[in-house]
């Protein structure tokens, strides 16, 4: 396995390990003290974190057998897009610190430029 793809798999799996155990934080320990879009948030943050896991680890499966730098600009932008994006919107509603808010699209534009880094290197492979 590639460095990469080892890298990739890893954040993957953590992602996927700790989005099971943060949804389940959510729906069970803090329904009762959120309100219905407090809660909505904080599963926008949980949904996006599952889907870049996936995308981690479609792109270590990818990386297992050729990794192009856009690859690993690919890699980096999503697990920075997961810590900027997700994590700010478990902050926002954990800590009911509104300027969280103003962070949360710098993760979106990283997920955003992960996606197009992914396409440049399949177009350049």
């Amino acid at each position: 396995m590639t460095p990469l793809a080892r890298r990739c798999v890893f954040w993957g799996a953590l992602f996927g390990l700790s989005g099971v155990m943060i949804g389940a934080f959510g729906a069970h320990g803090l329904k009762a003290l959120l309100t219905a879009d407090q809660l909505a948030i904080y599963h926008t943050g949980v949904d996006y974190q599952f889907v870049h896991a996936l995308a981690l680890l479609l792109l270590g499966t990818l990386a297992h057998h050729q990794s192009p730098k856009a690859w690993q600009v690919a890699a980096i932008l999503f697990i920075a897009g997961v810590f900027i994006f997700s994590g700010s919107l478990y902050l926002l509603v954990l800590t009911d610190t509104a300027w969280l808010g103003a962070i949360t699209p710098i993760g979106g534009v990283s997920f955003i430029a992960g996606w197009a880094a992914l396409l440049w290197g399949l177009r350049r492979g």
